[in-house]
């Protein structure tokens, strides 16, 4: 039986798969169609790539593990080994291409199948992929690949070593640090042609690895990364779409790269799936963005693209209100009839749409309670999500009432996925409703953590939210989620393995979103945990805004905000600003710059203003509602680089459907008080700034902008 090849795919990008009846489907090359061998004319190039190619979906099992000396990799299963082709399955339904690949291996009775999807216009690679037992005998998963491909180094030039030639993009994504790349080769990772081919080996026996373990996805690396040719500007940047434990893995195999992605492993996150006959397991998605040209940044742009089509749809996403939250360098936890009420009235003279009482109001402790770790004293005792009487003398409503007044829309935070270990809470709902690990409820931080795959946790959720709407008229709630709880849970019956216990709640955590939506379609939900530790789009293709950071220094944020549409759209990526009393004009600039190409969330200490310093606040809303409709189409892009945690000077600019850019710049302390900001093809002007003006100089010729900021801790936005 001789195989077969498939050419398939969009205008924007197309994939050449090799059919093998007596052996698995294996994917050759992704890329513009040009690019791609001819299996007609290019026969014993497309027979190179097929040694070099991985199945489709790789796969590992308890009783079958791998073939040959992988090490720690995860390619050669030998389940996957095993599987044959049988046969491919296409549809093109709304502007959406979808090809199914199916595969079986008769000895065990295991169906699989690989799914590829491609929205027109948009060079993004949708990948899953789902495994059936049609057997008689439970198979016992270990690992799984959502997307597998090799000959990544086929482009190459002649001669030139893919350690050198390819680079690698990471982020790491440190709690109040966020989006921190980081671009370096192959060898300046670790990787190298060790030469072992030549001796009969697959390669270096190494990898690079990128993992995520527990429940905050992103809380040390974002879950993508990009690999870019040195100078040629094709790259391929890949986002794993998961709210938990994920994997990625690049390495060498026979003189070329593969990458491989997935969700939690049994090596790296105690993770086994046991698959009954009958039943299916479904890998979490990922998504591969592949350009020919412009490198890092046009990927990005292809990414948000997909990002943007591939999200449900809520009216915040078009309106972009901006919201005042009273935490941040406001209240910071305290809130109460008093404290708030000025607040409120600021707010709204500040020209905030939505006002969002952040944590506390729930805190009926007695004053100075600590809870653990120095936290709170209502930390360890949340869960029932019921006002405080003593903090709101005349109930939660009258402030509320006030919000509304102003015509703003009232707006409660909640961090639902936990009940405090002093929590009635904690002894209402059933054991099974809680993650547990040997019979035992999991505890952290004095918290413990509902498992949303039980009933009882879902009903418990579902009344006080549905409580808060109907009895307060909130119109917007900020889920937020503090602890990580580790590997999982046993389950209710206790059989799941503790990854595969986190999968199924991570699973129903997203459908409980979906849930919440559809019976409250206006519902602005927010999406937080600790500031950007889940940042990953299995969340953000739900939730219309995301809260990117926690970082408190006005003068560190802006290598936060600056990166951020790295990873979230813009309409999406919430920063803060919080002006306080203490700031002069030129760092009120730049507090409120680095809100104002993203979500603006308003906080710190307007009632505290003097009128100067609150005229510059309205000053800067009412700009930001001058252009914020163009944001939901915008595309990010860095004149400066990437920021560096310590660069003095950084830019983000924004380049908008209608032709405008809109251009952030900040000077930091010690930085020059010039730079040059390439490729600025428009005629600049000044949309806001505070302090002594800023001072542009454009060479219209050349294409360049001279920008001038007087003081150090200082920021402009421009249009151009």
């Amino acid at each position: 039986m001789t195989p077969t090849h498939l050419r398939w795919g969009s205008d924007e990008l197309s994939l050449l798969i090799r059919l093998d009846p007596a052996g698995p489907a294996r994917l050759l090359a992704v890329g513009e169609t040009a690019g791609l061998p001819d299996p007609a004319h290019d026969t014993d190039l497309c027979d190179r790539l097929a040694r070099r190619a991985l199945p489709l979906v790789e796969i590992q099992t308890t009783d079958g593990g791998r073939l040959g000396t992988s090490g720690k990799r995860h390619v050669d299963g030998a389940l996957s080994r095993g599987l044959s082709c049988t046969g491919h399955d296409e549809d093109d339904t709304a502007g959406v291409r979808t090809l199914r690949i199916h595969m079986a291996d008769e000895a065990t009775g295991v169906r699989v199948t690989a799914r590829y999807r491609l929205r027109d216009g948009i060079p993004v690679l949708h990948a899953d992929a789902r495994v059936e037992n049609a057997g008689g005998a439970p198979v016992s998963l270990e690992y799984v690949s959502s997307f597998a491909l090799a000959n990544l180094a086929r482009r190459l030039p002649a001669g030139e070593r893919w350690e050198d030639g390819l680079s690698l993009w990471l982020a790491a994504n440190p709690w109040s640090g966020e989006f921190r790349w980081s671009r370096a080769t192959l060898a300046e990772r670790g990787l190298y042609d060790v030469g072992m081919v030549a001796y009969g080996q697959t390669g270096s026996k190494n990898r690079l690895a990128v993992t995520s373990t527990g429940s905050w996805s992103s809380s040390e690396h974002l879950p993508t990364g990009c690999l870019e040719e040195t100078g040629t500007g094709r790259a391929l940047l890949w986002q794993i779409e998961h709210n938990g434990s994920w994997h990625a893995e690049l390495a060498d195999r026979f003189d070329d790269l593969y990458l491989t992605l997935s969700g939690p492993t049994d090596r790296e996150h105690q993770w086994r799936h046991r698959l009954q006959p009958g039943e299916s397991f479904r890998t979490v998605p990922a998504a591969l963005a592949f350009v020919t040209e412009g490198g890092f940044e046009a990927a990005v742009r292809a990414m948000t693209g997909h990002r943007r089509a591939t999200r449900r749809a809520h009216p915040d996403l078009e309106q972009l209100p901006v919201v005042f939250n009273d935490f941040m360098n406001s209240l910071m936890g305290e809130p109460s009839t008093e404290a708030l009420l000025p607040l409120v009235d600021a707010a709204a003279e500040a020209g905030a749409e939505a006002f969002c009482i952040d944590a506390g109001w729930f805190d009926d402790e007695p004053p100075g309670t600590v809870g653990p770790g120095g936290v709170p004293g209502w930390w360890n005792a949340v869960g029932e999500w019921r006002e405080a009487k003593s903090r709101f003398p005349g109930g939660l409503s009258e402030v509320l009432d006030r919000v509304r007044a102003h015509g703003m829309t009232p707006g409660l935070w909640l961090e639902p996925e936990v009940v405090g270990v002093r929590s009635p809470v904690a002894a209402a709902l059933p054991d099974e409703a809680f993650f547990r690990r040997d019979g035992v409820r999991v505890a952290e931080w004095g918290r413990h953590q509902l498992d949303l795959g039980h009933p009882a946790a879902r009903a418990h959720l579902d009344a006080v939210v549905d409580r808060l709407v109907h009895d307060y008229g909130v119109g917007y709630l900020k889920l937020d989620y503090n602890i990580d709880i580790g590997a999982g849970t046993d389950g209710p019956d206790g059989t799941r393995s503790p990854g595969d216990g986190l999968l199924v709640h991570n699973r129903a955590y997203l459908d409980w979103l979906d849930g919440v939506l559809d019976r409250h379609p206006g519902l602005v939900l927010e999406s937080c945990a600790a500031g950007g530790s889940r940042t990953d789009h299995a969340t953000l293709s739900r939730l219309p805004v995301h809260s990117v950071t926690d970082q408190q220094d006005f003068r560190l944020i802006p290598a936060v905000a600056a990166a951020a549409p790295t990873a979230v759209t813009p309409e999406q990526g919430a920063i803060w600003a919080y002006p306080q009393p203490g700031h002069t004009d030129a760092e009120l600039g730049m507090v409120l710059v680095s809100a104002l190409l993203g979500r603006v969330h308003l906080s710190g200490r307007p009632d505290l203003l003097n009128e100067d310093q609150m005229a510059l606040v309205r000053a800067a809303l009412a700009t930001y509602k001058t252009y914020r409709h163009l944001l939901p189409a915008a595309h990010a892009r860095w004149p400066l680089g990437l920021p560096g945690w310590r660069d003095g000077w950084l830019a983000l600019a924004l380049d908008t459907e209608e032709g405008t850019t809109l251009l952030a710049l900040w000077r930091r302390d010690g930085a020059p008080e010039s730079v040059t900001v390439p490729s600025v093809t428009g005629r600049p002007r000044v949309l806001f700034g505070a302090g002594e003006p800023a001072e542009l100089r454009w060479d219209e010729s050349a294409g360049a902008l001279r920008v001038s900021l007087p003081a150090e801790r200082s920021a402009v936005l421009i249009a151009c």
